[in-house]
């Protein structure tokens, strides 16, 4: 009798931006959940987000990451198969990992007290028409300001660090363990918390065009490993801080692959939210689809139905059941 060959693993290819919310990538890794999905994955490092879209949609990667943006919608309007389909980087309650700093000296002569302070201060965001780009107009809107009362300038955020300690920029809406290692440095301040925009969906997970129609099996074990993986994320974390069963694995896992190399660093950082469901937050992606049209950054009519697709985690979802809490 003929010895049936051993399965081969399918290859994925996953774009990462080498940011502490791609903890998950490695924690299905380390944990074996793509092995046991009969997966074998690759990670690609690319600089930001938006350049993953185009590999996405002639499958040169199968799966990316990145903040959601006026060029996903752009993109997905000329014609690129590119989906959302599961949540990457949320801000839940407690789990504001996007804040609004402020440096320091403004806030301790009193220049700035409040949102209102904002107006004709130089205010740096990741954008031209990121999340983050809308964030800043919230708040500006809560200080009874719009967004041109600012001067908002763009700016990856490890320059917005060194910005705010040259007083080039006055503030910014920037990432842990960035905004972590300004404030504990003297730098600046936590001016929002995380009544600010809760909930708002700043970061998703991406499907290319292969995972979706022709590799639909492989996208769906993907998926599961991924929830999974999004599950022991969700265990470790407790109250806005690594500090759930397992944890320090988690910490430790980051401090190796993403994340800064201290571990009381990590450890007092807000760590991002991720849905132990992978679900999507619409609203929040459809009040920033609204302020890019008003900015003038989408070019043609799109709407949020068009760029997300969460059978994929609607799938992983039934298979594994209901999310229990470790905590």
């Amino acid at each position: 009798m003929r010895q049936q060959t051993p399965q081969q693993p399918d290859n994925v290819k996953i774009g990462i931006n080498n940011v502490v919310s791609d903890i998950v990538f490695y924690i299905a890794e380390e944990r074996g959940l793509f092995a046991e999905q009969k997966l074998k994955v690759q990670f690609i490092p690319f600089d930001s987000g938006p350049r993953m879209i185009a590999p996405l949609g002639v499958g040169q990667i199968d799966v990316g990451a990145g903040a959601s943006s006026a060029g996903l919608y752009n993109a997905v309007a000329r014609g690129i198969d590119v989906k959302i389909v599961a949540d990457k980087g949320s801000t839940p309650r407690g789990y504001d990992y996007m804040p609004l700093i402020v440096r320091k000296d403004l806030m301790d002569s009193g220049r700035v007290k409040s949102f209102a302070d904002l107006k004709g201060l130089k205010i740096a965001a990741a954008g031209p028409g990121s999340a983050t780009n809308s964030k800043l107009n919230v708040a500006l809107a809560k200080g009874g300001l719009t967004y041109k009362d600012s001067q908002n300038v763009n700016m990856s955020y490890p320059q917005q660090v060194a910005a705010l300690t040259s007083k080039a920029i006055d503030a910014s809406i920037t990432t842990e363990p960035l905004a972590t290692q300004a404030i504990n440095g003297g730098i600046a301040v936590r001016l929002s918390d995380d009544t600010l925009y809760p909930d708002q969906q700043v970061a998703v997970l991406l499907y290319g065009s292969d995972l979706i129609t022709k590799r639909r099996d492989v996208g769906e074990r993907f998926m599961i490993a991924y929830v999974k993986a999004a599950r022991i994320y969700n265990d470790a974390t407790k109250g806005g801080r690594f500090d759930g069963p397992g944890a320090d694995a988690v910490v430790e896992l980051i401090m190796k692959t993403t994340g800064p190399k201290d571990k009381e660093l990590v450890k007092s950082m807000i760590p991002n939210g991720i849905s132990p469901d992978g679900a999507v937050h619409q609203p929040s992606l459809a009040a920033d689809l609204k302020f890019f049209v008003a900015e003038g950054l989408i070019e043609k009519p799109v709407k949020v139905d068009d760029v997300i697709d969460m059978s994929f985690v609607d799938n992983a979802v039934r298979k594994l059941g209901p999310y229990q809490s470790a905590r």
